[in-house]
């Protein structure tokens, strides 16, 4: 590229200011010669760019586009002036490649809400918002909601955040970066198990160890959790399997911003919030790893989504994608173990676990029979990409159809207190579909715990 008469004039002024200082260096300390250099360097390039000269406003451009913006430090960040709450931020690409910010909306103290939007050269513009509260807040005045950004051309966008300021710009206030920016046709994992949130100092170590193997030797490459809180033997487990790089762990101070229900029933549990957020948690871990996992599997962290007529999850739903190609919700029924109920032999009540809290499933073989008169709760494997919201036991908004899948096929394995606690031991029916990973499962748990510190060797 030519030069004008201009930029040599100025590449002159530039050079000698350079041989100036250079002769002036040998004379000061270090650290006036650093401090002089920067100075002059700053100055000259500024009156460059200033005058247009491209070189140097190429350089300042960059130098600008350096600094970063101040990114949201936690999963959950306040809005300012209001009674709401950011989590995070994707591109939706099915939808017009609009901003969605899933957020914690107070459905009693709506007012205008602003998106502010920038892209990496720091342009940033303000546009209003669509709320979508989410259908099945179950009562709770806080629920989880995509605040959608009104406008065009925003995949582009680098940071978002949400504000009920249309001067926001101008204000220092901490952005979301944008996720989901490149559609990806390949996926790092096949399977991902979304588990919505730990709290009240969970500490049942040895059911969580035998659902990761059980999960692991079913084909599943990654499991998410929310932490709010957790007891300090399933935290020694948590950091093994994140150490292995199976477990990723997502922070969820969800009870520092507000008095989260441990139910899910406002009238009876009360709070400000569905079960520690687990509506928002599921939602964000959908949209995570909606080019990260081919398939996303929802359920809770005491529920293994069991196949029954196949030997892994891949070949389930090989088969299931087959026959139902246009299904992207497959739900998948709920059928409760009672931990009351122990199997007679000892078989796999091993005295090396006897230390080790928490529940031992391989125990517990006996199913509860389906209540014909209450409806049976599901959980769903889903395809992220064809979800828009999700609930607990059901999609709200998805793309294509939804699939019940048979009891025969695959149905969840929950070991948990009995919801038919009347009920004799013969009017239980016999599974032991657990036992069948026994071979690999029974030592891979004992070294999962001994990696872990959990289980101390034996003298």
């Amino acid at each position: 590229m030519c030069l004008s008469h201009k930029e040599h004039l100025w590449n002159d002024i530039f050079k000698k200011t350079q041989t100036r200082i250079k002769r002036q260096m040998g004379k000061e300390n270090k650290y006036k010669k650093f401090l002089g250099i920067c100075i002059v360097t700053v100055i000259v390039i500024l009156i460059l760019a200033y005058m247009g000269t491209r070189p140097y406003y190429i350089i300042l451009k960059a130098f600008n586009n350096s600094q970063k913006f101040a990114e949201a430090s936690f999963s959950i960040t306040p809005i300012n002036n209001s009674k709401h709450f950011m989590v995070s931020a994707f591109i939706d690409h099915r939808l017009d490649k609009t901003i969605r910010v899933i957020s914690i909306i107070n459905r009693n103290s709506l007012q205008p809400l602003y998106c502010v939007y920038c892209s990496i050269d720091h342009d940033c513009k303000t546009v209003n918002t669509d709320v979508q509260i989410h259908s099945d807040h179950f009562g709770f005045p806080f629920h989880v909601s995509d605040v959608i950004c009104d406008g065009t051309h925003l995949q582009n966008a680098t940071h978002v955040l949400i504000s009920t300021d249309k001067d926001s710009p101008k204000l220092k206030m901490e952005y979301l970066p944008i996720q989901n920016r490149v559609i990806r046709a390949t996926f790092k994992y096949n399977f991902t198990v979304c588990i919505p949130n730990l709290f009240g100092d969970y500490n049942n170590v040895l059911q969580f160890a035998q659902t990761m193997e059980i999960y692991k030797l079913l084909g599943v490459q990654r499991v998410v959790i929310y932490n709010t809180s957790c007891g300090p033997d399933l935290e020694r487990l948590l950091k093994h399997y994140e150490r292995e790089g199976i477990l990723e762990i997502v922070s969820w101070p969800i009870d520092q911003f507000l008095n989260p229900s441990s139910g899910w029933n406002f009238n009876e549990h009360k709070g400000d919030l569905h079960y520690f957020g687990q509506l928002t948690t599921l939602n964000e871990c959908i949209y995570r790893h909606m080019y990260q996992s081919k398939y996303v599997l929802l359920n809770d962290i005491d529920e293994i989504i069991m196949p029954y007529k196949h030997v892994n999850l891949p070949s389930l739903m090989e088969d299931l994608q087959s026959a139902h190609p246009s299904v992207g919700v497959f739900l998948i029924e709920n059928h409760i173990f009672p931990k009351t109920q122990f199997e007679d032999s000892g078989k796999y009540k091993r005295p090396e676990w006897n230390n080790v809290p928490g529940i031992n499933i391989m125990e517990h073989i006996y199913r509860e029979p389906d209540r014909k008169k209450v409806f049976n709760p599901t959980k769903m494997i889903v395809d992220p990409r064809k979800v828009e919201q999700i609930s607990v036991h059901s999609s709200l908004k998805y793309f294509g159809y939804t699939y019940h899948v048979p009891f025969d096929v695959c149905r969840i394995v929950h070991v948990r207190v009995p919801l038919q606690g009347y009920l004799t031991r013969e009017q239980l029916f016999v599974d032991k579909r657990v036992w069948d990973f026994a071979q690999k499962l029974v030592p891979n748990v004992d070294q999962a715990l001994k990696l872990s510190g959990v289980l101390k060797p034996q003298n």
